[in-house]
């Protein structure tokens, strides 16, 4: 039986929700014994000065947004200096629910000569990130991570920790941590007229309501564990919203800002020798990205580059590439052939959006014919 009959057997749901399941996820709940006059920027938190919902280790510092340190509404955050961590355990909920994770990090200090490195782990998953390039116009920035897939009840410890080599304990050159997001997804839903999942992107890590610069998506060579359910991550990428961005179709899409061969990949076992076309959107965000945009498409065996001119106002292109399918999982990519930056030395790139497979106008009749006869020598049988 063909790979695209079992797809059109399978029915999966999908749903995804805000799981309000952290304590003082923004902060915003002072510590324990602050002062109420208190006029220093940062606080060093001690057996007396506890932060409620998060136990911690190390030097950690209680942050009030500052000319020093720039921060989302102007609110608080979390400094980790040497050997700092904070944890917090949750409760999972639901069954086989994966996990996703929004936050924003920001440099603490001025004219840091060190990297404000910041780790986040959970029981399935870890990572490190750095504030080493310049992908928005703020000084802080906002990630995903995919934390991982638990079932209902399991107790999950949530670790962030600093991961900075400075050396020098008086160093105010530390990550600081803000709003954190989780979120729960379960099963994406398989359509029956695309047979990518995940396709328009719309599903990925919530989005800060006051935030304007998307969500940086980190390395994740794996689908399984990536920030992007379904696509395994190239480089760095930014997922942005249509509230914020020019977004071709629906609530979400994906910018391919960190250069040359950045970008998404999915495999898909489809049926060899058998004719499918991919449709899809290359465009500009909106974002100032002016300019010569170049992405490097791959669908199964077949390579194309496409470039477009933008003027950074935002614009959507259509395509499609028709193919014969290889043997084994086939590749379906989409690569940065090109560097761009706006005329702020933001980095930027071409956004993709809206990727449908289908297969070919015979092999449906093909595959409709195939199901009918099933039916009725299933209908013979019984």
């Amino acid at each position: 039986m063909h790979t695209e009959i079992i797809f059109l057997k399978l029915l999966f749901i999908g749903l995804t929700s805000a799981a309000d399941l952290l304590q003082n996820p923004d902060f915003e709940s002072p510590p324990s014994n602050l002062s109420a006059n208190y006029s220093t920027p940062y606080v060093l938190l001690n057996e007396d000065n506890t932060i409620p919902g998060w136990s911690f280790e190390g030097t950690v510092q209680y942050v009030t947004a500052s000319q020093e340190v720039k921060l989302p509404d102007n609110g608080h955050a979390i400094q980790l200096g040497q050997d700092g961590k904070i944890n917090q355990t949750f409760i999972a909920t639901g069954d086989n629910m994966n996990y996703l994770l929004t936050f924003i990090l920001a440099p603490g200090g001025q004219n840091c000569s060190v990297n404000a490195d910041l780790a986040v782990s959970a029981p399935d998953s870890s990572g490190v990130f750095s504030l080493k390039q310049h992908y928005g116009k703020e000084s802080w920035e906002s990630y995903g991570h995919y934390l991982g897939r638990w079932n209902q009840g399991e107790p999950i410890n949530l670790v962030i920790e600093s991961s900075t080599s400075e050396s020098d304990v008086n160093s105010t050159c530390w990550p600081v941590i803000d709003k954190l997001i989780l979120k729960t997804v379960t099963t994406l839903v398989q359509a029956t007229d695309n047979l990518v999942l995940n396709g328009g992107f719309e599903v990925g890590p919530d989005f800060l309501s006051n935030s304007t610069e998307g969500i940086l998506l980190e390395s994740a060579p794996s689908p399984v564990q990536s920030a992007l359910p379904q696509w395994a991550v190239i480089g760095t990428v930014k997922y942005i919203n249509s509230k914020q961005f020019f977004v071709p179709e629906g609530n979400a899409a994906v910018e391919l800002v960190s250069g040359v061969s950045t970008g998404i990949q999915i495999d898909i076992m489809l049926t060899q020798g058998s004719s499918y076309y991919m449709d899809f959107t290359v465009g500009d965000a909106g974002d100032g990205c002016d300019g010569k945009l170049t992405v490097m498409v791959k669908a199964g065996p077949v390579a194309q580059n496409i470039s477009i001119q933008s003027s950074g106002k935002g614009s959507a292109f259509n395509y499609t590439v028709p193919f014969k399918a290889d043997s084994g999982p086939n590749p379906i990519s989409f690569l940065s052939g090109s560097t761009n930056q706006t005329k702020d030395g933001v980095l930027c790139g071409p956004i993709i959006d809206e990727v449908v497979l289908r297969a070919s106008h015979g092999l449906k009749l093909q595959l409709k014919l195939e199901i009918l006869i099933y039916v009725l020598v299933l209908a013979v049988v019984l």
